[in-house]
């Protein structure tokens, strides 16, 4: 053991508080700790260890109270900055801190270049090899077992040769062999590392022995300080679960009594058996030959390292995974997964799933209706759950509401309000605290004895293991061995459960006892810590190394994503394609008829006129005013015609005949352009015939209109140069929103708040990638528009192209800008979907010129990057323009970028609240 340096703190808390709305997470908590120990923060979940190490590690903002560590108030952000590469934070969760898609190697690399480490490759080589993650250092983080990630977690903490060493139950959901492993390795690093501060947040007992002083929490405010022995010897009690009941206010532990295990009455039914059970996935057999039996009414324990098939064999024996090999058979029926079957078995998950917009007597309701509970039975049922698991307190309140231990009654209530025989529970009690753990199991041992109840549960709490009736011990999808706790014990030779469950798996790994170890594991080269001053790239505001760091690590996950790459690349070809031909202003072939009341040779002369035009495609003649509706109704005519009696007449006293039209107007802007058609081709009909026939008109006219550009009036020519400036914003905005986003959602944003790199190396980090995709997407759309659409590039293609280029800067950038303040993927999709296509479509000048917009959207449209951007495509395609004609769009965009940026820099966050 490390002695600790009396004289020296490394923590110091004063008068701490912190909440979360009403919520209460941290109370007035006073607090000195020692350097050179290795600190223990004891508690279930919800009682403030988490938040405190947030506090402590920098990566959450202080509310109230003084946080002092390494000297130094972390409430100043110069100081924050400086000690930040003394403190290494492991957060809460399997591979929190890790990123699923990098490999081993790729992760540790990562962490190292953020923290400027020197001698990287070396550092990481020792790493891994001390850690036994070598063989696998191309394995992406994602495909490890649990206590490979945590191990890899580690490494990434210890790339920079810290100070102090902050884990937040860095254990939790991992196997006790993976356990003893990852203790082991932190007792060999404190060992080299003389000094080094380890702080650890732990919900297991049995590890808060060996560690050197404890902080027992409860409800945010701290119970107790002290080692083990004395904590102990201050209650009376000869364990830390019972040492920590009896530190509860009475209020938290009243009516709490010490759990007996009454025996169960032998039942030769077999509930539950697997002969031969085998599931493949592809070339991998996640479980292998399991065979087993289960009586009713039994509580069987599941035991198993990590990914070793525990919960695939559960989902086979209760149909939700067809065996590829095997049987399995529920109350001697083979399993299937038809409701018949699913009413026998209740679930219970380790995550609280239930509907948290539900009241609890609503899930309880509602799951009796899913599971067909007759109606008239329903709410009996229910008033036999609220009593039996003592929810009556609670019946009107929220779950999300309610202590995780009564959330845990509640969820099991619900699993059984339907009277299933067999009950499956996948590690009920983790971070439940131990009153809470005990009530459980009185519950859970009522249904066994009292309602024969099978009990098949799965748990890595050895003490809970002792309560099981028989369990079996699975590895690598094999079942090692089955039997009663206290006879494998006896077998074994060994003195606990957890010692017999470390010596099967040793035994299946080919792994030699410690004691007969041949040769030492290696010890894992740590070496002094540099002052903070030692590395410049820790010192300076700004590093090429580490945004370069995070632009190669955004990269990596992009392209290995096939959803978001697929969306990157193929989302702009498909919607150029879609947009290009469909967004069509043209008028062309549109199908119509004659209502010709006049019958004349000027009237069939005017039809003909019409019929010959390009714009119009001539169908049968209407009959009637209610055929003239009919047709139109059904979408056959676009444009029906009526030309009244006494037509020619009329033209020949050289009158002006009123002709009638009806036009679809289901699309305005297309129905206005076909009525100025037909009023020109009408008007330069009346004309021609005027002259033909010697009739003098009281208005004779002509109108032709000639257009520049776009001579013919292509709707292709226009579109296309402006569905380019529309993708561009959308899809690269979006992309690089979610990015950012992504990051918040997964938790690893808190790498972001934990190590050296800055807000603004971080955004352009992530941005980089995004503007390669981006002028790779613009390439494309070019490459469409010139060879697929046909319309040609007039003008400079380094003018487009750099517009292209600050275009998409600014696009991303906006992405950037909405991602800070959005929380979820699906909010960032909307939020930039409304903040992109709205303001490009109605106020950018894509249908509707700017300067014949008013008021808001005149704004809108002229500090809008679409508007400006839409300036040059259009310019250089169809305009012939350069750079010397469109310096002003440029230098908007230009001007945009840096206030994009700033903005972003300074509504980001680099705490959590």
């Amino acid at each position: 053991m490390i002695p600790a340096d009396t004289n020296h703190l490394v923590v110091s808390l004063r008068d701490v508080t912190h909440t979360y709305g009403t919520t209460i997470a941290v109370n007035s908590v006073t607090l000195d700790i020692v350097a050179g120990r290795m600190i223990g923060l004891i508690g279930p979940d919800g009682t403030g260890k988490s938040t405190l190490l947030g506090l402590v590690a920098g990566a959450r903002k202080i509310q109230r109270g003084k946080v002092e560590v390494l000297d130094g108030d972390m409430a100043d952000a110069k100081h924050r900055r400086l000690v930040c590469p003394r403190i290494a934070y492991m957060p809460q969760g399997l591979g929190k801190n890790l990123y699923p898609t990098l490999s081993v190697l790729e992760n540790v690399d990562f962490f190292g270049k953020l923290f400027g480490q020197e001698d990287l490759d070396v550092r990481t080589d020792d790493l891994l090899e001390s850690t036994d993650l070598a063989p696998f250092r191309d394995r992406p983080a994602g495909k490890l077992s649990g206590g490979m990630k945590q191990k890899l977690g580690l490494c990434c903490s210890l790339i920079h040769d810290p100070d102090l060493l902050i884990l937040d139950e860095p254990t939790t959901g991992v196997d006790p062999l993976s356990r003893r492993q990852f203790w082991e390795l932190i007792d060999r690093i404190r060992e080299r590392r003389a000094g080094m501060s380890v702080l650890v947040a732990t919900a297991y007992m049995e590890e808060a022995e060996g560690f050197d002083w404890l902080v027992a929490m409860s409800a945010g405010r701290v119970l107790a300080t002290g080692t083990a022995d004395e904590i102990r010897t201050r209650t009376g009690q000869k364990t830390l679960d019972a040492a920590f009941i009896a530190l509860l206010p009475e209020e938290e532990r009243q009516g709490h009594r010490e759990l007996t295990i009454p025996p169960r009455q032998p039942n030769a039914e077999v509930a539950i058996e697997a002969r031969g059970l085998t599931k493949r996935f592809g070339d991998f057999t996640a479980v292998d030959h399991v065979t087993l039996t289960v009586e009713r009414g039994e509580i069987f324990g599941f035991l198993g390292s990590n990914g070793c098939g525990k919960s695939t064999t559960m989902k086979m024996l209760t149909g939700l995974l067809t065996p590829s090999e095997g049987t399995a058979l529920l109350f001697g029926k083979p399993v299937t997964g038809n409701m018949e079957m699913r009413s026998n078995v209740g679930y219970m998950s380790q995550s609280f799933s239930l509907y948290s917009e539900l009241t609890v007597r609503q899930n309880l309701v509602l799951h009796a209706r899913l599971f067909h509970v007759p109606s008239g039975e329903i709410a009996g049922r229910v008033d036999e759950m609220v009593q039996r698991f003592g929810l009556e307190p609670v019946l009107d309140e929220l779950p999300d509401s309610l202590p995780l231990g009564i959330r845990q009654r509640l969820s099991l209530a619900v699993a059984v309000i339907h009277r299933p025989a067999m009950l499956i529970l996948d590690e009920p009690t983790s971070g439940v605290d131990p009153v809470a753990r005990d009530t459980f199991w009185e519950l859970i041992l009522d249904l066994s004895r009292s309602d024969s109840v099978t009990i098949f549960i799965s748990t890595h709490f050895m003490n809970e293991a002792e309560r099981c009736d028989r369990i079996s011990l699975m590895h690598a999808g094999k079942i090692l061995t089955t039997g009663q706790p206290a006879k494998l014990v006896e077998a074994s030779g060994l003195g606990t459960l957890e010692e017999t469950f470390i010596a099967y798996l040793e035994k299946a790994q080919g792994i030699e006892p410690k004691e007969a170890a041949a040769s030492p594991v290696a010890p894992v080269l740590v070496a002094a810590a540099p002052e903070p001053d030692a590395r410049p790239e820790q010192r300076s505001a700004f590093s090429l190394r580490r945004l370069l760091s995070y632009a190669y690590r955004e990269s990596l996950e992009l392209r290995r994503d096939p959803i978001r790459l697929t969306i990157a690349l193929g989302g702009t070809v498909l919607l150029m394609f879609i947009m290009g031909y469909g967004i069509n202003l043209d008028v062309e072939n549109l199908s119509y008829a004659v209502l010709d009341r006049d019958h004349t040779t000027m009237s069939r002369s005017y039809d003909l006129n019409l019929s010959g035009s390009r714009y119009f495609i001539e169908k049968a003649p209407i009959q009637d005013y209610q055929d003239l509706d009919r047709r139109m109704r059904s979408g056959e005519l676009s444009v029906a015609i009526e030309i009244p009696p006494n037509f020619g007449r009329d033209m020949l006293r050289g009158a002006w005949p009123t002709i009638g039209v009806w036009v679809d107007g289901a699309m305005p802007q297309r129905a206005e352009t076909v009525l100025n058609y037909l009023q020109g081709m009408h008007a330069g009909y009346l004309s021609d015939l005027a002259t033909r026939f010697g009739i003098s008109l009281s208005q004779p006219y002509t109108l032709e209109t000639r257009f520049r550009y776009n001579p013919d009036v292509e709707s292709l020519v226009a579109m296309v140069p402006a569905v380019i400036p529309m993708l561009l914003i959308f899809i690269p905005s979006m992309l690089t929103a979610l990015g950012v986003v992504r990051e918040k959602e997964l938790g690893s944003i808190l790498n972001l708040y934990v190590t050296p790199v800055t807000k603004l190396e971080f955004l352009l980090g992530k941005q980089l990638p995004y503007i390669a995709i981006g002028m790779i997407n613009f390439v494309l759309m070019a490459l469409m528009a010139v060879f697929i659409f046909r319309v040609s590039i007039n003008g400079s293609i380094l003018a487009l192209t750099t517009g292209a280029l600050l275009y998409v800067i600014v696009s991303t950038g906006m992405g950037l800008l909405i991602s800070t303040f959005m929380e979820s993927q699906i909010a960032a999709i909307f939020g930039t979907a409304i903040g992109t296509l709205i303001p490009t479509i109605n106020f950018s000048g894509m249908l509707n010129p700017v300067s014949s917009l008013s008021g808001f959207g005149a704004f809108v449209g002229r500090i809008y990057p679409t508007s400006h951007f839409l300036t040059i495509s259009r310019g250089t395609f169809s305009k012939g323009l350069g750079f010397s004609e469109l310096h002003l769009p440029f230098l908007f965009l230009a001007v945009a970028i840096p206030v994009l940026t700033a903005a972003s820099v300074a509504l980001m966050k680099k705490q959590g609240e």
